[in-house]
């Protein structure tokens, strides 16, 4: 095949949107270093402010300024990529149920340029039972459009076995080639450890000296921030130990940031949350060298990109059994697991509390490993690229097993 030249596809490229456009940027940076061409296609306007700021080529196609969110409908989209799709040995679409997906099945299918989805998790049956109204409309979505998309794609790649099992569950008429591609990241030197936490140290005096709890990630329902702050302040209480939770990360929704505020002041002692906002660069590796452990109790998490930059930086993890990696976690002794509901969380905590300083080192010990071992984001690279070079062979994914439920 060459030297492949490859075009990613996404509603977005704005950070704030979490794990999908970090998991773009990191394999677009990746595969330049081994010498592909790679490009993004976002429904993005041109005038938003993430696009100007990439570190990558993006073709914003969208039509309003500022609006990551929603389904991004783009009368541009598909004629562009008709136009440029011979420029590209594959294109892989990011993310389910948004105008890129079906632009890209749109403009590719029936074509000799073959395009690959990573669903990101949003095949997962939890957002059946919490959204049933949604979940309705995503089901005549799915029956038009999306299960066509699907079942075209060359192969469909999900981060986990995890999260291939769990998105058979979801809907009828589930028709796909079927590969598991785990992800990982590149972390900055842990050389840069002590420079990274001065940074932030310096940047949040007050916390300096704390036994730090750190989430790192969107404040949201589905990560199970609520439950959280509770639960951290009845430890808190009972403890002698200075423990301090840090809640970082955006909230779309100010009336949910607003309550998560108001949980902490009425269940947590005074001055035990700090709320930095989104973190990022520097400041977002020294919370994580400063945390003692990093803390997720979500509801459903396909893959969790924050779990695997605190298992980089030797920082063991508090996590519920809907992350999908969490039996690799567990397998490792990278972390602790728990059930997803207010007991679990707080026997997350509780757990770490009471355990000693050498189980804190051995632990911390066995997350580094755990991330060489599992989660280096050149395997991946690798892999992927085996995978483009075997379908531009074939004709076909490799390993890929269609799977009906």
């Amino acid at each position: 095949m060459g030297v492949p030249a490859i075009l990613h596809t996404i509603r977005s490229v704005d950070p704030a949107l979490g794990g999908p456009v970090e998991v773009v940027k990191q394999l677009s940076r990746i595969h330049r270093e081994m010498g592909c061409t790679v490009e993004i296609a976002s429904l993005d306007a041109s005038d938003d402010s993430w696009v100007k700021e990439a570190p990558m080529v993006v073709h914003a196609l969208g039509e309003r300024a500022s609006s990551s969110g929603g389904y991004g409908f783009s009368s541009k989209f598909v004629p562009w990529l008709k136009e440029n799709r011979k420029k590209y040995s594959a294109v892989i679409s990011h993310g389910l149920w948004q105008y890129n997906n079906a632009g890209v099945w749109q403009a590719l299918r029936g074509t000799d340029t073959p395009y690959f989805v990573f669903p990101h998790g949003m095949l997962d049956p939890w957002f059946k039972q919490a959204y049933p109204v949604k979940h309705l409309k995503k089901w005549i979505y799915w029956t038009l459009r999306e299960r066509h998309v699907l079942g075209d794609a060359k192969a469909v790649l999900y981060t986990c076995e995890e999260e291939r099992l769990l998105a058979q569950k979801t809907f009828w008429l589930y028709r796909c080639r079927e590969r598991v591609v785990p992800l990982g990241i590149t972390p900055p030197s842990l050389q840069d450890a002590d420079r990274h936490r001065k940074v932030f140290l310096e940047k949040f005096p007050q916390l300096a000296g704390k036994k730090i709890l750190l989430f790192l990630g969107r404040l949201h329902d589905k990560k199970g921030c609520n439950m959280l702050i509770p639960a951290f302040g009845k430890m808190a209480a009972e403890s002698r130990n200075t423990f301090h939770l840090v809640m970082a990360g955006p909230c779309a929704d100010e009336a949910y940031e607003r309550e998560l505020r108001r949980l902490a002041t009425a269940h947590c002692p005074p001055d035990s949350v700090s709320f930095p906002g989104m973190l990022s660069g520097d400041l977002k590796w020294g919370a994580f060298h400063a945390a003692e452990a990093f803390i997720l109790p979500s509801h459903q998490e396909n893959f969790g990109m924050a779990v695997v930059e605190a298992l980089a930086c030797g920082v063991p993890v508090l996590i519920s059994n809907k992350v999908n990696i969490w039996r690799e976690i567990a397998a490792d002794n990278a972390g602790i697991v728990e059930a997803d509901d207010p007991r679990g969380t707080q026997a997350l905590i509780e757990k770490w509390s009471l355990m000693p300083d050498t189980g804190h080192a051995r632990m911390s010990t066995a997350a580094l490993t755990c991330f060489e071992n599992r989660f280096q984001i050149q395997k991946t690279a690798t892999e992927i690229l085996e995978l483009l070079a075997a379908s531009a062979t074939k004709g076909d994914s490799p390993d890929a097993a269609a799977a009906t439920t």
